[in-house]
């Protein structure tokens, strides 16, 4: 199977405010007032949360079809703390992301335990998402002189 390649760009409203393209969807970032923001939008760091959650949502929903489990539904939770030291500049050993994510999913099923944690485990593997957070994703940042060029969807 080819690879799939996924794409985001946009620019600066402001000093707290992003507003990103992606395909046809305009995707609007912003901070709450603690932390300079008007508060329209989440923030970088829930939004990661709610990017972890739809992909647990997919991946749930196409193993539990392959794996022939009636999952009526799924709700899930995604909790995490993130020291702002570093964000802001101070000294410290904190990681400046999440120390740790708590994640609940709450199937609406019949299926067993046992049934429950096979559907977990391969949820688990195949999850993009979770991939990127629990392994190391080679990332390459760089300063571009010239203003990007943004694709017409």
């Amino acid at each position: 199977m080819s690879l799939l390649k996924f794409s985001v760009s946009g620019k600066s409203a402001n000093a707290t405010k992003f507003v990103a393209k992606s395909r046809q969807f305009e995707i609007v970032i912003d901070e709450p007032p603690a932390l300079g923001g008007a508060d329209e939008a989440a923030n970088p760091v829930e939004y990661l949360l709610a990017s972890y959650a739809g992909c647990l949502n997919v991946v749930g929903h196409i193993v539990a079809a392959e794996q022939k489990l009636d999952l009526k539904g799924l709700e899930i939770a995604i909790e995490g703390e993130i020291d702002p030291a570093r964000l802001f500049g101070q000294k410290t050993e904190a990681r400046a992301g999440y120390q740790g994510l708590e994640v609940k999913l709450i199937p609406d099923t019949d299926a067993s335990q046992e049934r429950l944690a096979l559907w977990l485990a391969e949820v688990e593997k195949r999850c993009p998402i979770n991939d990127n957070l629990s392994s190391q994703t080679p990332v390459e940042i760089s300063v571009e002189t010239q203003p990007l060029v943004v694709k017409a969807a």
